[in-house]
């Protein structure tokens, strides 16, 4: 985290004082001043320079934030109103990322902003947003982190799917009638070992718990589609992932209930850097990307955030 280090770790070096223009008697002085202030010590004096203190590592993770978006807004002062810039970092799903959210952000480049990707897991990106490591996060569960803000960004629901072969062995009259009975014996295709896709679905949609292993394992939601769609079995996926397929005749949808199963998609920031012209114009394409409405020609830079 850039506010971080610049607190605890440069301020902690003798050769902080030139890199903020000062002399080191001044970073002295203001260091004791705020010690005094808060009532406790931020570093301990050393032979050779000085370390922070645990308190200080807290102060660090309190402010840093605060300092971060401080930065960006004097990123963008600097590079005049309704001008972008600079670098986005951006962390989420895999599948999600590639099939929805980097085709809608190739026109960043002309904008002169730098897009770099991360794929994971919920948690571990959030640790990273949190950190200043990455600057939007899309995850798939709601974001409830101290110095993280977030808001819906799309609803996916899943579906029950299998290939051209093996829907042709089914009857959706008797999956309709029978429900999880109908597909006994018919290979299950999953994201992990223990099926958490499709269990929810069996516990959702057929009221049962699902007491089976998979036939194919596969932990990227495109190759499951491929597995399923080239004839391994059947499988449950998101909807954004099936329709191209479905309208190909490769996947063919076995079940339509009433209540889908669903789940949404929340789009996160750190506090205080929503409003930063470039997070704020990515933020609005990503929007637009997923309510399937195109971005307009005259956008103004400064004007997509909110």
């Amino acid at each position: 985290m850039a506010g971080r280090s610049r607190l605890a770790g440069g301020a902690a070096r003798l050769g902080a004082a030139p890199r903020l223009f000062l002399t080191q008697p001044a970073v002295s002085q203001q260091i004791k001043a705020l010690e005094t202030r808060l009532g406790y010590r931020l570093f301990e004096r050393l032979p050779r320079g000085v370390a922070p203190t645990p308190a200080a590592h807290e102060l660090a993770r309190l402010i840093a934030p605060h300092l971060d978006a401080l930065e960006a807004t004097m990123e963008g002062a600097r590079q005049g109103p309704g001008r972008l810039g600079g670098r986005v970092r951006l962390g989420g799903p895999a599948e999600f990322l590639a099939e929805r959210v980097v085709p809608a952000l190739g026109g960043l480049p002309e904008k002169r902003v730098r897009l770099e990707v991360r794929f994971g897991l919920a948690d571990e990106l959030l640790d990273a947003l949190a950190g200043g490591e990455l600057d939007l996060v899309v995850s798939t569960r709601p974001v409830r982190r101290t110095g993280l803000e977030s808001e819906p960004l799309f609803t996916e629901r899943f579906v029950l799917v299998a290939g051209p072969a093996w829907a042709a062995r089914l009857s959706q009259e008797a999956i309709e009638a029978n429900g999880a009975s109908a597909l006994e014996g018919v290979p299950l295709v999953s994201y992990g070992l223990e099926l958490p896709i499709l269990r929810r679905y069996w516990r959702v949609v057929f009221g049962e718990r699902l007491e089976r292993r998979a036939a194919v394992v596969a932990p990227d939601l495109r190759a499951v589609r491929e597995a399923v769609a080239t004839g391994a079995g059947i499988s449950v996926l998101p909807q954004y992932l099936c329709d191209d397929a479905v309208a190909r005749g490769r996947l063919v949808v076995l079940h339509r209930p009433a209540s889908p199963p669903e789940n949404t998609l929340h789009l996160a920031w750190r506090s205080g850097t929503g409003r930063e012209p470039r997070l704020g114009y990515v933020r609005g394409l990503l929007r637009r990307a997923v309510s399937g409405t195109a971005a307009p020609e005259n956008v103004r830079d400064s004007g997509a955030a909110d």
